[in-house]
Order: C-alpha cells, then sequence, then structure tokens
C-alpha cells in the first residue's frame, strides 16, 4: 500500500502542482487536507464497496481536516474500458446518496483517453496518473477555488499548451508512472 500511495504522491506533487495541472491542488496539499485511500478490490462491487466507506469518511470530517479524497484502485482496472465501467456506477453510487451538489467524482488513470482523443494526444496527460483513481471534491471548495480563479475555462486549454512544450520524452522523465 506503501508504494501505492507514494507513487500517487509523486504524480500529484510532480505533474498536477509541478505542472500546475490544477492551480486548487498546491494549496489542500500544503495543509494536508488530501486523503490517499488504496482499494484492493478487483471488481466493481467492491471498489464501490470501498467507494462508499470514503464518501462517508470524508463527509465526517470538517473540511479545513480532510477536504478531498483519492481513492486509488491498483488492481483490476488496467483496462481503461474496464475503469470506465467503473466510473458509471461510481456516479450512480453519488446520485443514489443523494450528494450531487455536495461531493463530485473525478477520475484518473494511466491510459485515460477522452473521447474524440487519439492515445496519443497530449491533452489525456491531464487526466493520467500512475494507478486508476476516483477523486473526491468537495463542491463548496470546488466553488471557493474556482470564484478565485480569473478564468476557470482556460484551465484546460493551458495545460495542453505545457503538455505539449513537455512532451512525451518530459512527461516521461517526470516518472510519474506506478512504483517499480
Amino acid at each position: 500500500m506503501q508504494a501505492v500511495v507514494e507513487a500517487t504522491r509523486r504524480w500529484l506533487e510532480r505533474a498536477v502542482i509541478g505542472l500546475n495541472l490544477c492551480p486548487f491542488a498546491k494549496a489542500v496539499v500544503v495543509k494536508q487536507q488530501v486523503h490517499f485511500a488504496v482499494s484492493y478490490a478487483r471488481d466493481v462491487p467492491g471498489v464501490l464497496e470501498d467507494l462508499g466507506r470514503e464518501l462517508d469518511a470524508l463527509l465526517a470530517c470538517v473540511p479545513q481536516q480532510r477536504d478531498t479524497t483519492l481513492l486509488i484502485v491498483p488492481h483490476g482496472f488496467d483496462d481503461f474500458l474496464d475503469f470506465t465501467a467503473l466510473v458509471q456506477p461510481a456516479q450512480r453510487l453519488l446520485r443514489k446518496r443523494r450528494l450531487e451538489g455536495v461531493l463530485q467524482l473525478a477520475e484518473f488513470h494511466p491510459r485515460y483517453v477522452f473521447a474524440g482523443n487519439e492515445d496519443d494526444d497530449p491533452g489525456n496527460r491531464t487526466n493520467r496518473a500512475p494507478y486508476p483513481i476516483l477523486h473526491l471534491l468537495r463542491e463548496d471548495s470546488i466553488d471557493r477555488a474556482v470564484s478565485a480563479f480569473p478564468d476557470p475555462a482556460d484551465i484546460y486549454e493551458a495545460n495542453v499548451a505545457t503538455l505539449e512544450r513537455l512532451g512525451a520524452e518530459g512527461w516521461a522523465a517526470l516518472d510519474v508512472g506506478p512504483a517499480r
């Protein structure tokens, strides 16, 4: 578990924060408000059970203590399409628990590909992580962060430009893949 969390931290620090892919991430990392959890489940029902526990745990904490949770899923979802088959019921779990508008789910995967993109499109790297990750975010925190940012719609375009300049070799040099 420690190697999985350390690889995820390295990605968060070097790629997400280091490249400023998410201008809101640094503050919660510095304040130690990010919770790293690992699901050892290898199937959708098992991961959803772990996700449910993490939803409850996040909601039981005040934002100043735990603002966001990264649920890392290192086994069973190496294939991106298998992972997308997990994301849909995970989103349904939030709706079933009436958490829309309270929590938001973002997803990351080592082979993430946005619809309409080729596999090697630099923009895909904005959502590439060392392991499949379900990221739980508080809507209130997102709203506050976005309101403090001049034009949040520009973030993705700036990220793509950064990743195009960096190139595949530069991304590889960040060493943000899974632990060896």
